[in-house]
């Protein structure tokens, strides 16, 4: 018997078919109270298609209105985030990504990484948010 709940599942193989991948994933575990989220970025979680190509700020904003959404479909909320990491393929991008991240948790005060990296799993994405919550009372 499962003891946790998968939101939107998938498959890699249907999300990067120009890759060589076969992963059981899911937008969202719900395990013991707590809601961990996938890394999200400037994607439309249904049709799958990249939105704000070339612009870190959509990306951004793409990114958590997907936080926001999977976290009411998974019985939590904002309100309710307890860490979020942070990933820029670009330095530069920092403040132009945490205003947008700030606008959509003020007054949440979750722990907060930020880390650079070379790359993400496509090259049009600039940003990934990562986000986890606990299911508020």
């Amino acid at each position: 018997m499962t003891t946790h709940t998968r939101i939107r599942p998938f498959n890699t193989r249907d999300t990067y078919p120009e890759q060589n991948l076969d992963n059981d994933l899911a937008q969202a575990v719900v395990a013991g109270g707590v809601v961990y989220l996938r890394g999200q970025i400037g994607q439309d979680l249904d049709t799958r298609e990249s939105v704000g190509i070339g612009d870190v700020e959509a990306q951004a904003e793409k990114a958590m209105a997907n936080i926001a959404m999977l976290l009411k479909e998974s019985g939590s909320r904002l309100e309710d985030v307890v860490k979020v990491t942070i990933y820029l393929v670009d330095v530069r991008y920092r403040e132009t990504v945490y205003r947008v991240v700030g606008r959509w948790l003020t007054g949440v005060h979750p722990v907060s990484t930020g880390i650079v990296v070379d790359a993400l799993a496509r090259p049009e994405w600039l940003v990934e948010i990562d986000a986890t919550a606990v299911i508020g009372s």
